[in-house]
């Protein structure tokens, strides 16, 4: 009977090992169905260092490993995307943004593909959930990390939905997706004018898919994002609060994964070595189905007023960007 291996994917760079190391890890070691992994980065150097840091970490599992670098995906892009010249120039901007374009390079058409972030740990034996057929699953965060404004202002003024609280530390969908679709919408929320040095770009491509396609949140209660809200941060700007100290006020007990999200990440080795996770299995809770919550005009609007108005006051020096 020929095994079934499920394709997950994660973009990254070597210079993230010091987290994404103890993620990958995690992950060889704790995922119960075997796994057809593919690690995408950039420079053949690259793919080299992390091919001997994939080495140990996988042997002895059952799961099939494979390291690519931007070489290998450019020439699957140059099929897979001729004619969407958005969707190339995306492509060529923050190398977060790679996060939508390339692990589909990677997948046969129709299957399913499940794409990770290199800062999510898995702290106990788990499954993941099953992939559906059409729309996405996508973690959940409060309160969102839709950002620039002005490239989320001009999506709203372009007739662009959005999903609110959509985290992608994980996202799972089936590689169907409809190129011409995104090209058209990369092409509404700037193209070429993207602000390249902004990763949260992706996070609004991914908000708008969910919006076009449906499909549902992770359940939090299993799948936790850590959430960046400005009072933490101001805890550790204002107060010098130790990152640490503040994540262990989180309850981490049962999880399936914990994202890292921001700050966060840097700070996931010496969890594992606190034992924050230390809480056995994940509790055997039923799935729960969370549709995706639209990301409304009026909510941004009061965002945004929330924000010069701390700007005015100082708190916005303080507190800093969601990054």
């Amino acid at each position: 009977m020929a095994i079934d291996f499920r394709p997950v994917l994660m973009v990254l760079s070597p210079s993230s090992l010091p987290y994404a190391g103890t993620c990958l890890e995690s992950l060889v070691r704790h995922a119960t169905e075997p796994m057809d992994l593919a690690l995408i980065t950039d420079r053949p150097g690259d793919k080299s260092r992390l091919a001997d840091v994939m080495g140990p970490i996988a042997e002895g599992s059952r799961h099939r490993w494979a390291v690519y670098d931007q070489a290998d995906a450019d020439a699957r892009a140059d099929d897979r995307f001729r004619g969407l010249e958005h969707v190339r120039e995306f492509r060529r901007g923050h190398p977060c943004w790679r996060k939508v374009t390339d692990p589909p390079l990677f997948v046969e058409e129709g299957r399913e593909m499940i794409i990770l972030d290199p800062d999510v740990y898995f702290p106990a034996p788990f499954r993941f959930e099953p992939t559906p057929r059409a729309g996405l699953r996508l973690m959940w965060q409060r309160p969102n990390c839709l950002y620039p404004p002005e490239v989320v202002r001009r999506a709203f003024d372009r007739g662009v939905r959005m999903a609110d609280h959509t985290d992608i530390g994980i996202c799972q969908a089936t590689n169907s997706l409809d190129w011409r679709w995104i090209d058209d919408l990369i092409g509404r929320l700037g193209g070429a004018d993207l602000p390249a040095r902004c990763p949260h770009v992706e996070s609004i491509v991914w908000a708008a898919l969910a919006m076009r396609v449906g499909g549902s949140y992770l359940d939090p209660r299993l799948w936790f994002c850590w959430q960046n809200t400005p009072w933490k941060r101001l805890r550790m700007q204002l107060l010098r609060a130790n990152g640490l100290a503040i994540v262990a006020r989180e309850d981490l007990r049962g999880l399936k994964c914990f994202h890292g999200g921001g700050r966060a990440k840097h700070w996931i080795p010496q969890m594992v070595a606190a034992g924050l996770f230390d809480a056995g299995p994940p509790p055997d809770l039923p799935a729960r189905e969370i549709p995706f919550e639209e990301y409304r005009r009026e909510q941004f609007d009061r965002k945004q007023l929330t924000r010069r108005l701390a700007a005015r006051v100082g708190i916005g020096r303080i507190i800093g960007s969601p990054a």
